[in-house]
């Protein structure tokens, strides 16, 4: 059991610190060595727990980032309800505030950002991983979703855009805090996170061309 527990905690550490220099460097300029080294195990270890450096990198977004992307949809779906009837209106509110206000710490948030910017930047076989379990699930949820209130004949394309477009402003004001900051001169406390979650809400409503029930302008 002591020995177990002994390959449990070696085989986290590997996971956290591989995240972390992944996140911050890419990984083509992290070595097993630096891994090792912050991670105070021996090679063997590595190779014992996650064989080559890309099976580990694949395994810090199994283990880390995709766990998380995860926690952050079940946010949207819990808050969803708690916003009222379905609507254009109730969508945007819950998306926004899933990814501003919870459930992510800001370091945790700081690094799901920095991996995923590293791989739209240079995709790997991560990003695929990520495309089949997280992103294109959770996009065909928002389409059959937004559907149920958005005018009948509208193109699939468009339907999708739509629904990219209020995906992109959540995502922006969510990880470009830092710019976000100094441009309008806010801190990202509860206030403005509540105000930048009302923004979304109305500038979705009027991206998307519709009333809050979902009806034409």
């Amino acid at each position: 059991m002591r020995q177990e527990n002994s390959n449990d905690s070696t085989k986290e550490r590997i996971l956290n610190e591989a995240e972390v220099l992944f996140a911050e460097k890419g990984f083509d300029a992290v070595s097993v060595r630096e891994i090792t080294t912050a991670a105070e195990c021996n090679l063997a270890a590595m190779n014992y727990h996650f064989g080559h450096k890309k099976d580990l990198y694949l395994e810090v977004f199994r283990a880390r980032w995709v766990p998380r992307a995860k926690r952050v949809q079940a946010c949207f779906r819990s808050s969803l309800p708690a916003q009222g009837p379905l609507s254009p209106t109730a969508v945007a509110r819950a998306l926004a505030e899933a990814f501003l206000v919870g459930p992510l710490s800001d370091e945790e948030r700081q690094r799901h950002h920095q991996l995923m910017a590293r791989e739209l930047a240079q995709p790997t076989e991560a990003f695929e991983l990520l495309a089949q379990q997280v992103i294109r699930p959770f996009f065909k949820e928002l389409a059959e979703i937004f559907r149920t209130f958005m005018p009948e004949g509208l193109a699939e394309e468009r339907l999708m855009l739509n629904i990219l477009s209020i995906f992109a402003m959540v995502l922006y004001f969510n990880f470009a805090r830092v710019a976000v900051s100094r441009i309008t001169g806010r801190k990202y406390d509860s206030a403005f996170k509540a105000r930048l979650v009302e923004h979304i809400m109305e500038f979705s409503l009027k991206g998307l061309g519709v009333d809050e029930k979902g009806a034409l302008r």
